[in-house]
């Protein structure tokens, strides 16, 4: 980014590009307005050759953030074009020249009085902002994991499916509580028992050479990393894959295991509530969807042009 700063130049906020220290709220409107706030976590990745960064699955993510907003009631003021030109011009703006998260977030922006009273579709404040993230795919990264004392959000209680502010308290929950017992991260069961996801992340494993993963009624997140990987382990590696429940025990007796999802990328698990999965290092499927999922991110995999969107307009990555 310019100069290298702690944060970038502009932040991209209700139709205009704003001067990081000019994009200001009262404390006041802190608490309500959140609620009901709605993200997007999107990353772009630089090319091998340094001399371009790819947006990954820009459009799908952003069709998911109007599916978000309608959902919690938050009036949609801008298209999935308008909003794509803004990611793309402010990270030209930030000169922005490595691996980055973009994050779209779409708040309630008239809450005086309102607590939980809605009527109709909210107004909605969008900001828009960008951070420098750098991969951890083929570091050799791994983590252990337990099965979360808390249950995953339902369908009935809130929508687990989209990116809803709310919904990551129940992520913060397991989280903590699996790092305060000595575990990298939490896997969370649904209220029928079976496997849900991890904290802001998926889950898919491997057994028996079959490809695994919670359905989409399993309370997860509808996740665009998640069927992305689903693709390339089909149509790259030459699996089989199957979504269905998934029972508890299942985790302790999988070959493979890791999360996946924006941040997440591809989170090799190699124990569960100390149960060694496989041998206990990173399986040679995982490795190979890394490979492939790198690839495809870089722009080495031609098969997967569409996924990508080109920041046009930038500096060469080093220069």
């Amino acid at each position: 980014m310019a100069g290298h700063e702690a944060h970038p130049a502009y932040v991209w906020w209700n139709g205009k590009m704003v001067r990081w220290e000019d994009a200001t709220v009262h404390v006041t409107e802190l608490g309500w307005s959140t609620v009901g706030a709605i993200f997007e976590g999107i990353r772009a990745y630089a090319s091998v050759d340094g001399t371009q960064l790819h947006v990954f699955r820009l459009q799908e993510h952003l069709e998911r953030l109007e599916r978000s907003m309608k959902l919690v009631r938050l009036r949609q003021d801008y298209s999935v074009d308008e909003i794509t030109r803004a990611i793309l011009e402010l990270m030209t703006a930030n000169e922005v020249t490595e691996d980055t998260y973009i994050r779209p977030l779409v708040y309630s922006a008239d809450t005086s009085g309102k607590r939980f009273a809605q009527t109709g579709a909210s107004e909605a404040g969008f900001l828009i902002n960008t951070a420098p993230m750098a991969t951890h795919l083929k570091t050799g990264m791994t983590m252990t994991a337990k099965v979360s004392s808390w249950r995953r959000i339902s369908e009935d209680v809130m929508p687990p499916r989209i990116k809803n502010l709310s919904n990551y308290r129940n992520s913060q929950l397991g989280s903590t509580e699996a790092r305060m017992d000595g575990y990298d991260t939490a896997i969370f069961l649904n209220n029928r028992g079976t496997v849900a996801e991890g904290p802001g992340a998926c889950l898919a494993m491997i057994k028996d050479g079959v490809f695994l993963t919670p359905d989409v009624t399993s309370s997860i997140l509808e996740s665009i990393t998640r069927d992305a990987l689903m693709v390339l382990a089909r149509d790259v590696l030459g699996m089989q894959v199957v979504e269905r429940p998934i029972d508890r025990t299942e985790l302790y007796t999988a070959d493979e295991l890791f999360t996946c999802g924006t941040a997440a990328e591809i989170s090799p698990i190699i124990s569960v509530d100390h149960y060694e999965v496989g041998d206990g290092k990173i399986g040679p499927v995982t490795k190979a969807l890394e490979a492939a999922f790198d690839d495809t991110l870089r722009g080495n995999e031609s098969r997967f042009e569409h996924w990508r969107t080109p920041v046009l307009g930038r500096a060469a990555v080093g220069v």
